[in-house]
């Protein structure tokens, strides 16, 4: 396994794919609004094969299936610690790569495309307060990072990066490219300024949006190791669960990504381990 902060400032390295995208491809319902937290909870050697998968594809770094696990929402929270050890587990037995336990934000549990606009009517105590038990219980679960992910709002990075400030964990920061929470001029900028101020946190950028959209949040990024992986391409509609449009090849755009600097490269929602293997291919 690679250390993962020395890396960083020699080369990109390549992060895993679409994990719900990937399970679905193998036969899994992810239709419900549990998403891939549902084969998390009733079949977790279908997440353990699809990390495999990824890491079979030339991924270095996995993301746990935790995306939309969290106290106060559709799980019980009885049932929620034992889900979010078991990501980080599975993770691990994946193989010999860097595990990064996924945080994402509230819009994802509530599974109501929030995560695409922050309107989530909460303050930033009320957020901190959402947050902190799952951050704490990922931060001892044996992860090697924590990937606080598709961060749709100012607000709600002002509540993690107060948060990840108190734990002092190693983590990357990663804001929703296409939020409409950032649709301000020089919003997105200035969020990841705020992020990249966070104690412990190695790199900044941007996921969950069309892959056109990153060179512009690129070249507003603080200079230092810049994350980059967005989706394929498709979009997504959260009232009726699908997908529509059409696909961009992820690797024909990771070398640009990776000359504006950013060291932490892969896809989100829909990139496969094909794409994956494609972009470890391009940026090596």
């Amino acid at each position: 396994m690679i250390d993962l902060a020395a890396t960083l400032a020699e080369r990109a390295v390549v992060l895993d794919g679409g994990l719900g995208t990937l399970l679905e491809a193998r036969g899994n319902d992810v239709s419900s609004s549990l998403w891939s937290a549902r084969v998390l909870r009733d079949d977790p050697d279908e997440v353990r094969a699809a990390h495999a998968e990824f890491v079979a594809a030339g991924a270095e770094v996995v993301i746990t299936a935790s995306y939309q696990v969290g106290y106060g929402q559709a799980i019980p929270d009885a049932d929620v610690e034992t889900l979010l050890r078991r990501s980080v587990t599975l993770a691990r037995e994946a193989g010999d790569v860097v595990v990064a336990a996924s945080v994402g934000p509230l819009g994802a549990l509530r599974a109501d495309g929030s995560e695409y606009t922050g309107d989530d009517g909460l303050s930033v105590r009320e957020l901190r307060e959402a947050h902190r038990q799952r951050l704490q219980v990922l931060a001892d679960a044996g992860a090697d990072l924590l990937a606080v992910e598709t961060v749709p709002s100012a607000r709600e990075l002002e509540a993690l990066s107060l948060e990840l400030a108190d734990l002092g964990v190693p983590s990357y920061v990663s804001l929703s490219g296409d939020s409409t929470g950032f649709a301000a001029p020089g919003a997105l900028g200035r969020a990841l300024e705020t992020a990249a101020s966070v104690p412990g946190v190695l790199a900044v950028g941007v996921n969950c949006c069309a892959p056109e959209h990153v060179m512009t949040a690129l070249r507003g990024a603080p200079a230092r190791p810049l994350v980059a992986y967005p989706n394929s391409g498709e979009r997504w509609d959260a009232a009726t669960r699908t997908w529509h449009g059409g696909s961009r090849p992820l690797a024909q755009d990771a070398p640009a990504w990776v000359a504006a600097g950013a060291r932490l490269v892969g896809g989100c929602c829909r990139a496969m381990p094909s794409d994956i293997a494609a972009i470890a291919a391009a940026v090596r």
